[in-house]
This record gives structure tokens, sequence and C-alpha cells, in this order.
């Protein structure tokens, strides 16, 4: 008999373990054209845009002049134009934001809204979307593919625990599509289970772990910088620190005991706020065996947040306590380790 406590896990289960979809309705999109794009865009984002080929992304932050993130987002090389994928109601102020930077460019920018896909992710996801005739490319790549009459786009994406795919009907059959992938095996999953997933890997989200008071390295999210390419908008202030070699604030993950705070809960050491949580989940891991069986384990708790560089260093090296009201947290490096 699947019990209470198996039936809630077993979302999440069948990310780590198997393979599961999940609508993606969440994203926004802005395209950009113009002949000066390939350009312009790399002298506002923080990776190298010049580099990439048609069907190549990266992941971006758009920074101020005093390099304080105002937004990130992965740029997708078309043959024509150049597609900004980000979260959905990010979308007006990073418009505005890059509009402000289109002095004399040939340069266009569109809101093209969100689009109906799904989010296919899990270990055994790369074999089951073979076996539809879904061939899949390297990370951050974008191919054109057909599965029986339905036209669609495949994106690869970063995921560091388990590998995750973007499916983008070019139509609204997202219905089709997902009837296929079900009747190939593919559980169903829960925004609750991707969000835990997210927190396992250890990845931030802007307007939730990321602020625009933040410096791209205490993000942690090296994937989004390039050192080599050149200037761009905030990059004297990334080039000092790269140079220097540190920051004062750390991303960072934590175990938690004790009662599951909120987000915005502080943690202090010796009496002195040094942390803030920003995103906090009870997540029951998944054991061996079937998926119903395996999601008995746990919970446990585990938070993201940003911490004083030295206070992490000093939790790490001298078994420092930090505290929030009526619990503990310990500084982890993330993604955590899925038994």
């Amino acid at each position: 008999m699947t019990t209470p406590l198996q039936s809630a896990a077993a979302p999440l289960a069948a990310l780590l373990r198997a393979a599961a979809i999940a609508p993606l309705d969440d994203i926004g999109w802005i395209r950009i054209t113009g002949s000066d794009r390939v350009r312009w865009l790399n002298g506002m984002a923080t990776n190298n845009i010049q580099a990439l080929k048609p069907g190549e992304g990266c992941y971006n932050f758009f920074l101020n002049a005093q390099g304080r993130i105002q937004g990130d987002a992965t740029a997708w090389m078309l043959e024509d134009s150049i597609l900004l994928e980000t979260a959905a109601d990010r979308i007006p102020a990073l418009m505005a934001m890059l509009d402000h930077f289109i002095i004399m460019d040939d340069v266009e920018l569109a809101d093209l809204g969100t689009f109906p896909g799904l989010t296919v992710a899990g270990p055994q996801a790369p074999a089951m979307l073979a076996q539809l005739g879904l061939h899949i490319q390297e990370p951050l790549h974008e191919t054109g593919q057909i599965l029986g009459d339905l036209r669609l786009k495949v994106h690869r994406i970063h995921s560091p625990l388990v590998p995750r795919f973007e499916l983008w009907p070019q139509g609204e059959d997202t219905a089709s599509l997902a009837t296929s992938l079900t009747e190939a095996g593919l559980a169903q999953t829960t925004p609750e289970a991707l969000d835990q997933l997210r927190i396992l890997e250890g990845t931030p989200r802007y307007g939730t772990d990321i602020t625009d008071r933040d410096l791209p390295q205490e993000t942690g999210q090296t994937r989004a910088l390039h050192f080599t390419k050149g200037c761009y908008l905030g990059q004297e202030i990334v080039e000092r620190i790269h140079s220097r070699g540190n920051v004062h604030r750390s991303f960072s993950g934590f175990v938690l005991t004790g009662p599951l705070p909120a987000p915005g809960t502080q943690l202090e050491a010796e009496s002195t706020p040094v942390a803030e949580l920003t995103s906090v989940a009870s997540i029951h891991l998944p054991e061996s065996g079937s998926i119903a069986a395996r999601a008995t384990a746990g919970p446990v708790q585990l938070a993201l947040g940003i911490i004083r560089r030295e206070t992490l260093a000093n939790a790490q090296a001298c078994n420092l306590t930090l505290t929030y009201p009526g619990g503990t947290a310990t500084p982890i490096a993330l993604p955590y380790a899925v038994p």
C-alpha cells in the first residue's frame, strides 16, 4: 500500500531516479534582431555571445555599471536573431534595462511573451527521449526535431544532478506532446518537486536567491561569466574581483535542524547576523528499490542563502555554530549528495 508520505515524495523520486515531465508556463522570451545584435549583446552580457554558433546557448547575467546583477537569461543564437530565455515575470524590467542601452545600434527588442512547453528531467530522460526519436545534443544546445506530426525545439539545459531538457512545440499542441511522453513511461512531476530539485542542485533563482544588490561572484555561478571576451557593462567590477580573488559574501547551501524557517530568516553566529536564507525546503529523499518504496526516507531540511565569506570559512574550519530562532544551520557544498 502506498502511504501519503510516499505519494507526496514520488514526484521528486521520479526526477531523481527515473524521468518525469511538467508544464513550462513561467518562461518568457525576448527576440533581438538587427545587424548589430551580436556585438551589442556581447557588450551587455557577462558571457561570450560572439562565440555562439546557431543552435548554441549560454547563461548570462546583466549588470549595471556598479557590477550589480539586474537580471539573468540564457541567450540562444539563431540564424537571424538571438532569443533570450528568462523568467516571465522578469521580462518587463529586463526589456527596459536593455532598451536603455540601445543608442546608435541597429538593434530591436521584441517581447514574445510565453509559450506552452514541457520540461523533462531525470537520469532516464535521454534514453526515453531517444526511444521517441528525439536525439539529444551537448549541454546548452538547441535542436529542431519532429515527433510524429509535431515540430519541436529541444533545449538541453543546465542541471547539476540529473539530465534536464525543455521541449517547445512549434505551435500550441503541448497536450499531444505530454500524452506521447506519458505513454512512453514518463511520470508527472510537480512545481514543488522541481523546486526541491533546484535546491538540491544549488541553483539560485533571480528574484529569490539573487537580487540587484548581488555581485556575480557572490552567487557562485561562474557558468555565467567569461573573463577573456572583452568589455561589457559592469565588466570592470567583475574583473577587479576576479584578479583579487575574493568577495565579501558567498552563496551557500545549508542543512537545517529545528523548525523549518521562512525565506528571509537571518542566521546568527555569536548573536551577530551573518547570513540570510533565501530558499528553504523539507525534502524526502528517495532510497533504493521501487519509486514508491524509495520515497520513504527523510526529510532533510535544506536551504540556500548568502553568508559572509569569513563566517563560511570559520564555520567550515572551526565548527562555528550558526543559529536561527529554534534551530541551527550548517553550511554545505552543493549539489547535495543524494544517496
